[in-house]
Formats: C-alpha cells, structure tokens, sequence
C-alpha cells in the first residue's frame, strides 16, 4: 500500500472538507504514518493517527454534532451567555464539548495519552530528538510567550513528560479559535508559570513542510496536504460569508488582519518550490469557519467537494510521478 505523510489545514467547519479528502485518500489504499493538523484539521489527524480506515473516518466524521460544539455557559440564553463568556473567560464558549466528545471517540481506539501513538522507525529522520517520534503532531499558540507549540514535540518547554499528554486535550488546545472558544492553560511542571494557549492558526494554520526531512537523506515517501481555506485577498470574504456586508473600514481592517493570521504566513510558504505540486486544494466556497449550523445536504455536499479534490489530486499526482 502506498504511504504518505499527512498535513491538514485548520478551518472550522470546513474540516469536513478535509475529512472528504483523507476519507478518499483512505479509500485508494494509503496509509499515513505520522499526521499533522492544526485547529479542526487536528480532529481528522488524530483519528488517521489512531488508525482509522476511511470507513471508520466517515462514521466518526457523521456522528460528529456540530450543533453541538458551540457550547454556552449558563445561563445558557442566546448572545447573553456569549458576552458573558467572553467578559469573563475570554471566549463565547466553553469548547468542552468537542473535547469530551474526542476523548470518547479516541478511546474507542485505544488511544488516551500520548504514550499510545509512539512510533518507533529506526529508518526516520536522524534529526528527529525523542519527543519527536510520534504518529500525531498538532499545533497550537502560545501568546504568553508569543510563539508556536508542535504537541506533543514541545511539551518539553514545559518540563512536561510527552508521554502522559492528553491527545484530547492537545487537539483542543489546537482549537481554540480566539475569543470564540475559551482558550486553554499550559503550566510549567518546574516554575509553575502559566501560558495561555489559542488556535495554532494564529501562527501556522498549514505546516505542510513539518515532516520534511533535516537530516540530508531523501524522503522515502511524500508528505500530502490538505488545504481548505482560499487564498487572499480574493478568499477574504470566502472565511466569514456571513460578514460579506458593508462594513466600516475599521471592520474591514479586523477582517483582514484575522484572515492573514490564519492564512497568510502559510500563504507564503504555499509560493516555494515544490509545495503547491503535493497539496490538494478544496473548494468550500459559501461556507464559514463557524457555521456549525449547517444543514445535512451542505455537510454531505462539503464532505464531497474533499473527496473529488482528492481523486484530481492523485491523478495528477500519479500522472507526474510514473
């Protein structure tokens, strides 16, 4: 069967995008041995790093409730409950749901901690340290000490043992959209000091070059990526529809600056040699990062526009490497 490493891209509900995708992929008969996600694309990683099959995928990815995941403190009354959310939590809603929903759904698959998705190759990267071997990485920002965290790779900055690390937790902490979920806290096990923890697409919502090779041998497979959000600024308007108003340049300008936040240093990265050539690109127009409201036939419709962005994907793929 053939291998490849995986990196998806974070976008809110359009993951679902993304999981058409690695369904598809699934389906042709590849195996991933390490995965990579950032924000909703961590979801689809830990499952593909747990070892699920595209069958599985899409029975998991159907039992998902994303009405759900917008969870409101008490009292639970609409836009009050956000507000007071947000005053006193920093952030509309409490995101324990999709955590605790994860956590179930992964023991199924016999994965709790870290410790459960160790690989042991003794052909990788000889530049990989310890903490570095293992089948799921996810990202996550640290804005107390403004930088990015690869989890489970640096829970070490932390005196953390990576074994004992919640994978529910990390991917939660990956997706910790600002201000619309409350953010998470990492505390240094030595020194105590707490950091505050958001979405890892404030920093790099794409890190489809995380696996690539550093010690100087060739790659014995391709890294694949999965990309969900348009490029800017024609894409703008394309990650919150529901914003697509008049708005006041001061507005226009939050817009902006949240958009290339999550896409724009990854956007850059996209213009090197080679990258483009291993990412397929899938189409969720009309649909925003928090439309959890979505209805049955958009969800299947989304699910699909990943699966056909696959097929092309390897056909094209195939075509130029026979």
């Amino acid at each position: 069967m053939p291998k490849a490493d995986l990196v998806l891209e974070g976008g809110g509900v359009r993951g679902l995008g993304s999981a058409g995708a690695v369904i598809r992929l699934l389906d042709e008969g590849y195996t991933f041995p390490r995965a990579a996600g950032t924000s909703v694309g961590a979801i689809a990683a830990a499952f593909v790093a747990a070892g699920m099959d595209g069958k599985q995928l899409r029975s998991v990815m159907d039992r998902l409730d994303l009405s759900m995941i917008p969870d409101r403190m008490r009292p639970g009354v609409p836009l009050l409950s956000e507000g007071l959310s947000l005053l006193g939590a920093r952030g509309a809603y409490k995101g324990e749901w999709i955590r605790e929903w994860l956590e179930e759904e992964l023991a199924e698959l016999g994965v709790s901690t870290f410790a459960d998705l160790r690989r042991n190759d003794p052909e990788a990267d000889g530049a990989l340290e310890d903490d570095q071997k293992y089948k799921l990485v996810v990202m996550a920002t640290d804005v107390t000490r403004g930088r990015l965290l690869r989890l489970p790779w640096d829970y070490h900055l932390f005196h953390l043992n990576p074994d004992e690390q919640s994978v529910a937790e990390a991917v939660r902490c990956s997706l910790s959209i600002p201000f619309y979920f409350r953010p998470r806290t990492l505390t240094d096990a030595v020194t105590k000091d707490a950091s505050v923890i958001v979405d890892g697409g404030v920093l790099s919502n794409f890190a489809v070059e995380i696996f690539d090779r550093r010690d100087g041998k060739e790659s014995r497979w391709p890294t694949f990526g999965v990309q969900i959000l348009p490029d800017l600024p024609a894409g703008n308007a394309e990650l919150f529809p529901a914003l697509a108003v008049v708005m006041s340049p001061t507005l226009q300008l939050l817009q902006q600056v949240v958009a290339t936040a999550m896409v724009g240093r990854d956007q850059t990265h996209m213009d090197q040699p080679g990258v483009r050539e291993r990412t397929m690109a899938v189409d969720c127009s009309g649909v925003g990062i928090t439309d959890f409201a979505l209805g049955a036939a958009q969800r299947e419709a989304v699910v699909e526009e990943g699966a056909k962005a696959a097929g092309a994907f390897l056909r094209r793929w195939d075509d130029a490497h026979r």
